[in-house]
């Protein structure tokens, strides 16, 4: 059977594995098409030091999602997944072609993931995040925040599970996975929040893990979900495979994800998680 067509928009690297660079090649590895926009170009991500950005001028990325908009083969998309901005300009145009998508293909299903800050506070300007909040977030079916972007989007912070239940039912999407949702006793995990039920899939902490987590994660769910697996199965195997590939990279000592080499875990993660009901 043939998979529908991912558009993902958001950030490019040249050397790494987040942004589009994690998520075309999970994507692809798991057998769909992907349409990839670039909102930003960088030479690693920035968490590696200061580097050149390049971010497509306004009009001209307006311009290249309005051709998109209109084109023949934009029935062939079946998802779509945003991730980081370049600038709040770039919503806009961004949300007109999620809506084009949408009339095409009124299945379509869309992820946000709202790549705006950490507990460190934002790291992307208050207008940028102020643009994923009011224009793509109303239009997503799931959002897959972490805790700290939940905080920002919510306007105010949680610290229990119950606490972070009700903070992500409180914002538009149906559905939202919250990541880095606490575990007790060592542990984290990603939190499904679904109108009445919330469950929790957690594993064992990692220190210093490499960046490229929520972009993997957020594609990885998409894929689930549009490979028609219910939500507890899709999270378990998100989580699992999402978990092996962290674990193998903090082995290995290296500060980058090693899709190309743990490619396998995409399909069949090895590693054992728990899943529980909460509230």
């Amino acid at each position: 059977m043939t998979k529908p067509a991912i558009l993902v928009i958001s950030s490019h690297v040249v050397r790494g594995t987040v942004g589009n660079r994690a998520a075309v090649f999970a994507l692809e590895t798991l057998g769909f098409p992907v349409w990839a926009v670039p909102t930003v170009t960088l030479p690693w991500h920035p968490g590696h030091g200061p580097a050149t950005r390049i971010v497509p001028p306004a009009d001209a990325f307006a311009a290249m999602l309005a051709d998109l908009e209109g084109a023949s083969w934009l029935g062939e998309v079946g998802g779509v997944l945003t991730g980081y901005l370049g600038g709040a300009e770039q919503a806009a145009p961004i949300a007109r072609l999620i809506a084009a998508v949408k009339a095409k293909n009124p299945g379509a299903l869309y992820v946000c993931d709202p790549v705006i800050g950490d507990r460190g506070g934002l790291y992307v300007p208050q207008a940028t995040a102020e643009a994923i909040r009011d224009r793509l977030l109303l239009l997503a079916d799931i959002a897959t925040p972490n805790r700290a972007e939940l905080d920002w989007l919510a306007g105010r912070a949680g610290e229990t599970l119950e606490d972070i239940a009700a903070m992500a039912r409180s914002l538009p999407p149906r559905a939202m996975l919250v990541t880095s949702a606490p575990a007790g006793d060592r542990r984290i995990g990603n939190l499904w929040v679904e109108a009445e039920t919330a469950s929790l899939a957690s594993h064992g902490v990692v220190a210093k893990p490499p960046n490229g987590l929520g972009d993997l994660t957020a594609a990885m769910l998409l894929a689930q979900r549009l490979d028609g697996k219910a939500a507890a199965e899709a999270v378990r195997h998100v989580t699992a495979a999402v978990f092996d590939i962290l674990s193998r990279a903090a082995e290995r000592g290296v500060d980058e994800l090693m899709l190309e080499t743990d490619a396998a875990s995409l399909t069949a993660p090895k590693a054992g998680i728990d899943v529980r009901s909460v509230g």
